[in-house]
Order: structure tokens, then sequence, then C-alpha cells
């Protein structure tokens, strides 16, 4: 058994593949092999979105708090809240981040493929962001 102490590992404030404040929580940076599974609490403030990407093999969004969006590639934004769990299969194209005017936190999960758990395709832009146009 190990047990990682609250504050033990450093949250980390990204600039790259994210649009907006963004706080990173390390749960389960690396799992010793064979397990693959990685986990991140993500605070966004208000406005703040990861870039489009995808998973090699698929993520899962915990919603703990506050009010978020998300959005597959064609296919309209869709609210987010506390409780919710949202899955994004393998190789859909997505992003994720906070309402315009509310924080959202969410746990995100993912598995690592040959060291990868996901592959960027540059920002979500604000016209994307608000909806005019769900990607095309």
């Amino acid at each position: 058994m190990e047990i990682k102490p609250s504050g033990s590992q450093p949250s980390r404030t990204p600039t790259q593949y994210f649009t907006g404040r963004v706080r990173l929580d390390p749960l389960i940076e690396d799992a010793p092999e064979p397990a693959r599974v990685r986990a991140l609490s993500v605070t966004f403030e208000p406005g703040a979105r990861t870039d489009w990407h995808t998973h090699p093999l698929g993520q899962t969004l915990v919603v703990t708090a506050g009010l978020g969006l998300a959005q597959v590639w064609g296919e309209p934004i869709r609210v987010i809240r506390p409780g919710d769990v949202v899955w994004f299969p393998p190789g859909e194209k997505h992003w994720h981040g906070a309402s315009a005017t509310t924080a959202m936190t969410h746990i995100a999960i993912q598995e690592s493929l040959n060291g990868t758990t996901a592959e960027w395709f540059g920002p979500v832009t604000d016209l994307q962001y608000a909806g005019e146009t769900a990607g095309d």
C-alpha cells in the first residue's frame, strides 16, 4: 500500500493545451506498471477550457463542483454539473471546461497507451466556445 499525503503532490498551472486559468492537482500521476491509469483533479476558472483533443483509450470525467461545458467535434455544446459522469470514447475529438460565469472542477481519468494519454489539436476558438460553431 502507498499513501500519498494530502498536499504532497504540488498543483500545476499549465498554459499549454488550455485557454484561461486552470489548476491541475495530480491524483494518480504515474501508476506503476502494468497499470496505465492516470487521474487529475482539474479546476477551470470561468471561461477556461482545454484545447481540442482525443484520448487513445478514452477518458472519463467526474464533475465535482461548479458548472461546466463539454463538446464533441461536430456536435452541440453540452452543460455538465456536479455528479455528472462524462465518457469520451477512444479517439473522440472533444474539449471541456468551465462555463463563462462559473468555475468548474472535475476528476479526469484516462489510461496511457505507449506513454501517451492525449493528442492535442489546438485551441477552442471564442466562437466555438460561445456555441456559434460546433466544429466542422
